[in-house]
């Protein structure tokens, strides 16, 4: 009997354990602030018609044809599979963590996800990063955006690489804007009815899907990055996607056997990305 009444205790201590050790959303944005202060870049807040997002980038914004604009996945939007956080800010900053890696040498910029990096606004509740991510309210806010992201640097033209959930906006951003010259994708949820139903999860009503975009994807060029052994994001998400597309305009699927959700993208970022433009 002691020890089934010590049993729950001990569980407990650990759930405690393991809150105490999830830094705060202004410790997770201070880590972000530090990390883009050490490669000289800049935090500015951009304001649309829906939300406010935050976006890292240098600052002036070098000048050039082409922009690159890195677009960040979900970040920590649930503490478990039934239990939203209160903030999404991300914890480990991976899509900003690739875009300081860029070797491309065009001018980059990095956009957070509504409601990521941002306290006290109003407009920001759970359903913005559960339910509701992915939907028009969301994409519209971020091409707003990216917009103005474009301006500051001049370009023509858009280079989108988006990670995780983040890929899924990066696809619908291209498949309603008509400056994407290339989209890349890293370990993308593109296809949230397929990756909803592999991890029998509620269905994100309210969302746009990006797999059915898929005809006004067919003229951009693709690159879809997926690892071998994502058990977030698995392979059969990216495959799902592509076969919504005729054989004769296919994307490219990039399998990475050995690649989880979150190994080893920025280590492998550099190489991985200049073989896009080779």
């Amino acid at each position: 009997m002691g020890n089934r009444m010590r049993l729950p205790a001990l569980l407990l201590c650990l759930f405690l354990s393991a809150c105490i050790s999830i830094p705060t959303p202004a410790e997770r944005t201070q880590s972000a602030e530090q990390l883009v202060a050490s490669h000289g870049w800049k935090s500015q807040l951009l304001k649309t018609n829906e939300y406010d997002l935050v976006a890292f980038s240098p600052m002036p914004m070098p000048a050039g044809e082409i922009l690159t604009v890195y677009i960040e996945g979900d970040g920590f939007a649930w503490i478990s599979s039934s239990q939203p956080s209160s903030n999404p800010t991300p914890i480990n900053h991976l899509a900003l963590k690739l875009a300081l890696a860029d070797p491309l040498g065009d001018p980059v910029a990095y956009l957070g996800r509504p409601c990521q990096y941002v306290n006290n606004d109003k407009r920001c509740k759970q359903s913005a990063w559960t339910n509701r991510r992915f939907s028009r309210q969301m994409i519209n806010a971020s091409s707003q955006s990216i917009d103005q992201l474009k301006q500051q640097s001049g370009a023509s033209r858009l280079r989108l690489v988006g990670f995780s959930g983040g890929g899924a906006v990066a696809a619908l951003l291209a498949a309603q804007r008509n400056d994407v010259s290339m989209l890349i994708t890293v370990a993308g949820n593109l296809d949230h009815k397929t990756w909803s139903k592999h991890h029998r999860l509620t269905p994100l009503r309210g969302s746009l899907n990006a797999a059915d975009a898929w005809q006004d994807l067919q003229a951009i060029r693709q690159i879809h990055f997926v690892g071998g052994k994502d058990k977030s994001v698995p392979p059969m998400v990216a495959n799902a996607y592509r076969s919504r597309f005729p054989s004769s305009s296919k994307p490219s699927i990039q399998l990475l056997p050995e690649f989880g959700h979150h190994c080893c993208w920025v280590n492998e970022w550099p190489r991985l990305a200049r073989a896009t433009i080779e």
